[in-house]
């Protein structure tokens, strides 16, 4: 088998793929968080959120991985629902 042009430590496809799909979540909640109006309340979950994803950071297991993304899609829809309605 010929030997891999990737340097050591780099990602495989499916690696880079999921870490795209976290920093694209993480982007989403910050945004999400700059339309609450208190600006107590926006300081909290921003650090709640950079919290959670520097918790996690180190998680290597797919299974993991994928289920942390799919909780914080619900949280996302979640906060994006209580924004709307609050607006309403």
């Amino acid at each position: 088998m010929a030997a891999s042009r990737l340097p050591p430590g780099a990602l495989s496809l499916k690696q880079f793929l999921r870490r795209q799909q976290v920093l694209r979540l993480y982007r989403q909640i910050l945004r999400a968080i700059r339309d609450v109006p208190a600006e107590a309340d926006r300081h909290y979950l921003k650090d709640w959120a950079r919290e959670e994803f520097r918790r996690n950071k180190d998680a290597t297991e797919e299974d993991a991985i994928r289920m942390m993304i799919t909780q914080g899609n619900m949280q996302l829809q979640e906060l994006q629902r209580t924004l709307k309605l609050a607006k309403s």
